[in-house]
This record gives C-alpha cells, structure tokens and sequence, in this order.
C-alpha cells in the first residue's frame, strides 16, 4: 500500500509519498534509487552500497529477528520524485539515504518523524525506542536529532574506504608458510566454512550451540551479488578453513563491499585477514570494481582496515530515543 502524507515542518507543509516495500518491484526501485546515490557520490558513501541491503535482505534477515521488510523498508517520494531510501538493520533501526540535492531542513525533519512513526520498536513497557544514524561530518541531522531529544550512542561505526580506479599496483598478499588462499571450495567445503564462521564470530558460546551449515548455500549463494571466486577462504595445513573474507561486486556502480570478514580465533595474529584483503582488492579490482568499502564497528578490525584501505573512516554514529507511548 502506498500512503501519501502531509508534513509540516518549520512552519510550511511538505507533500511526500511513502512507499513500503511490499513488491518485487518496490524493491527494485529502492535498489535502483540505491545505485544512484553511490554513483552520484562516487565513493563518498551517500547511501550504503547495495550489495549492503542485498545481504540484509538475502542472509541477515534469515538468521536473526528483523522487522518485516514489507513495513519499514521505505521509498519516500517529495513532490513526485524519489527523494529517499529509509532503511533497518534492525528492530527500532534507521538508516537515511537522501538525495544530495533533497536534503534541506524541513524534508530531513520529515523523514525523522515518518522513521518515528513506522521504524520505532514497541518495548515492553509500551514506550517507543528509536536509533537513527547519522555521519559525524554531516552538519545537518545530527544537529535535528539533538534538537528532537536524541542522544548520541557509544558504538559507531567506521566507514572504509579505498579507491581502486589509480594506476598504483595493490600489494601482493603475503600468506603465511603452510596456508593456502583461494576461492570457496565446492559444496563439499560448506560444513568447514560454515564451522569457521561459527568460530570467528562466537569465540565464546558452546560447540553446543552451533545449528549447521545450511545457510551459505540458501542465504549467501542465492544472493544475486555472490560470485563464488570472490568468497575467499584460507587453508589451514589440515585442510580445514580457518579465515573467511566475501567480497560483494555491484556491476551497475563498479562498488565492491567486504562482508563479512573473519578467522577463526586459533589462527589469528598472523596475517591471514589482512591477506584475505588485499587478495579480495586484487580480485575486485580485476572484475571492474573502482572503490571498495568495508565497515567496522571493533578497535581490532578498525585497526586492520587502516592498515588495508588507507586514509580516515567516516564515522557514522546511532542517535538514540526512547518516548512514552
């Protein structure tokens, strides 16, 4: 169902249309808007690339609780045109992607109040919680956000990214004596991937807890975006992958994306992510990839994406409220 609104912001009234997405075709409009966005920034990151959604969509949703995308993955048009994307990654979680030339002070507050309205969570006491989040550089909606009661949260996350369209030569990989890097094996090689992701990724919880490797094949491979020789693994001497590294190429934008990135803990401290990296820069860059992002929310990984894509983050942080209901 497609609703219009009236919002009025600063004293005016603003006409927008919300468009969940409820139809393969919705999603292709949300996708597409998507891949505007990323070529109009040119690796500025004005909207997350869309092999981001592509795996929310096709894996994340399938493996933890997640709002119905039908509800709050929303096209907002203004005055007839696309204007915005408002997206989840989560329960009670807001992602903006706005047009550069939409972005003004009434229609940001607008997408505020339509993300209060159809993204917030319902605790249990009957309030209303809300995190939205918002670039650090971004003069804008952290300053509307602070003027609606939100306040900043303590985990932000890191945005990296590295150009790939120069002359310079990326770095060879150097994989440690014993360890082999290449490609996802065939089907036969999912039990071990899948252990290691298991590995990297709940370091602490019981063996016990561990539920199979179904999942690669339903949720990562039937990804539209996946290309089986740029899932990269390491081997260990035993034969058993110990690091994983899944690099996401969107033709239509030329940007590549790492998700996600791990090794298992007993083979960590030796080289095998940062390889992993570079040999997925490598790979991208020869299959027509011009940027490449990675996302970082740990002190270890932030240190490991420095060294690998160069230059300064962004840093996009979660404002957070909470209201009665």
């Amino acid at each position: 169902m497609h609703l219009h609104s009236t919002l009025s912001c600063g004293g005016g009234a603003l006409i927008v249309k919300i468009i969940p997405c409820t139809t393969e075709a919705d999603y292709a409009r949300v996708r597409n808007f998507l891949r505007t966005l990323d070529l109009w920034s040119v690796c500025a990151l004005v909207a997350y690339p869309v092999a981001r959604l592509e795996y929310w969509r096709w894996h994340v949703r399938e493996v933890a609780p997640q709002p119905p995308m039908a509800e709050t993955l929303l096209l907002v048009e203004l005055e007839g045109e696309a204007a915005a994307v408002l997206s989840p990654e989560g329960w009670g979680d807001a992602l903006f992607h706005v047009r550069p030339d939409k972005r003004t002070r009434d229609f940001e507050a607008a997408l505020i109040t339509v993300a209060e309205e159809r993204l917030a969570r319902v605790e249990a006491d009957g309030s209303r919680m809300l995190e939205i989040w918002a670039h650090a550089h971004d003069a804008l909606l952290p300053t509307l956000l602070a003027e609606r009661g939100y306040v900043r949260g303590a985990w932000p996350e890191s945005e990296w990214m590295r150009r790939l369209d120069g002359a310079t030569e990326l770095p060879a990989p150097h994989v440690p004596a014993g360890y082999t890097l290449r490609a996802l094996g065939n089907a036969q090689e999912l039990p071990s991937r899948s252990w290691a992701s298991w590995r990297a990724f709940h370091p602490n919880e019981p063996d016990s807890a561990y539920q199979g490797y179904d999942w690669y094949a339903r949720n990562i491979q039937r990804n539209p975006l996946y290309r089986q020789e740029l899932d990269l693994v390491t081997i260990d001497p035993d034969g058993a992958v110990v690091g994983f590294c899944t690099v996401w190429y969107d033709p239509a934008t030329r940007l590549g994306y790492f998700e996600p990135v791990g090794v298992v803990p007993e083979h960590q401290r030796r080289g095998l992510a940062r390889a992993l990296l570079l040999e997925g820069m490598r790979r991208a860059q020869a299959v027509g990839a011009t940027c490449i992002t990675v996302a970082g929310y740990s002190q270890a990984a932030n240190a490991l994406y420095g060294q690998v894509m160069g230059g300064q983050p962004l840093v996009n942080s979660q404002w957070r409220k909470q209201w009665p209901a």
